[in-house]
């Protein structure tokens, strides 16, 4: 079946290549998919796509006048698709729900310890040969308060992680893992409890309408003075014009973020011979106690291994039209 797929990045070709085993006829392109590229999926049933593509409304009826008539979405999220209008015009979307959640989990936990730690700064420092410890002064996180917004697979994870590192942990989910009661001690809240009283936030929930800007300049009041802030799930959950709000006031004392709510356009391209625009991260990344990854918390082997397989997987499936377990339907 020939699949047109968008946003083919280095890092990902020779899995998919492998995960295919010559069954399917992959167009890869590195291009994005927008209202302007659509037309490169002429002839193609299938499309893949990635977090940065858009499947708005528009593309997606010049996709159907294209023929193409399955979306094999290669991450977990989809909020950048339509799904109401992609049912509307027939098209099947399928998703990976699961690649490696402890991916992005230790990637959250990396981000904690950099940040408490001031390991990049150290090892600039170092670089230098300036081996002064001033200003490098972290906190123990034994004994700290940690709040994990979400307890899917990742935020379990991370909470098992925490745990280990002898956090008391607050978590909040509209439902509860009686599991992570008993094995960890986890305490089920509300966003403002763990607001007010965690030494750390960090989010592992889906963007839909309920959650955009979760985190917003009301919560952000509510925070403790130098709380650290983590968010490796999706950049709209957190309100960034407010973020910089709270770092220059230092209620913010720290903030990782591996998701941009502007990322589009942005994240997984080289623009280090251009102008940068958004004004906005621009001003993040001038705050020494700000660690921002483009969007990389899950780029391990493993990973991009299970994204491959499980992709190609949908491919099969439907080709021989079959459910594959992993469609996307509208609620």
């Amino acid at each position: 079946m020939k699949t047109t797929v968008f946003s083919t990045h280095k890092f990902e070709e020779p899995h998919l290549i492998s995960a295919n085993k010559g069954k399917h006829e992959l167009n890869l392109l590195e291009v994005r998919l927008s209202e302007n590229t659509a037309s490169l999926a002429q002839g193609s049933e299938a499309i893949s796509l990635f977090t940065s593509d858009d499947a708005s409304a528009k593309v997606l009826e010049k996709l159907s006048t294209l023929g193409v008539k399955y979306i094999a979405l290669r991450t977990a999220g989809y909020n950048n698709v339509a799904i109401e209008k992609a049912a509307e015009l027939g098209i099947q979307v399928a998703r990976v729900p699961a690649y490696s959640p402890y991916a992005i989990a230790e990637h959250s936990m990396a981000l904690i310890l950099a940040l408490n730690r001031k390991l990049i700064k150290a090892h600039n420092r170092v670089r230098d040969m300036n081996f002064s410890l001033n200003g490098l002064t972290g906190f123990d996180l034994n004994g700290k308060t940690a709040g994990v917004i979400g307890t899917g697979k990742i935020g379990a994870i991370l909470i098992k992680i925490l745990h280990g590192f002898g956090c008391k942990i607050l978590v909040q989910d509209v439902i509860e893992d009686k599991n992570l009661i008993n094995s960890y001690g986890v305490h089920y809240t509300d966003c403002e409890t763990i607001c007010k009283q965690a030494d750390i936030i960090s989010l592992h929930i889906p963007l839909v309408p309920s959650t955009k800007h979760l985190i917003d300049a009301k919560r952000i009041s509510l925070m403790k003075q130098g709380v650290m802030l983590i968010n490796t799930s999706r950049g709209g959950l957190v309100d960034t014009k407010a973020v910089i709000q709270g770092l220059k006031t230092k209620k913010i004392g720290y903030f990782g973020m591996d998701v941009y709510e502007e990322e589009e356009g942005l994240f997984f391209e080289d623009h280090s011979d251009d102008i940068l625009q958004d004004d906005v991260i621009a001003r993040l990344m001038t705050f020494n106690n700000v660690l921002i990854t483009s969007h990389q918390a899950f780029l391990t082997e493993t990973a991009l291994t299970n994204i491959a397989e499980t992709t190609l997987y949908n491919l099969d499936c439907f080709e021989k039209q079959k459910p594959s377990g992993n469609e996307v339907t509208v609620n």
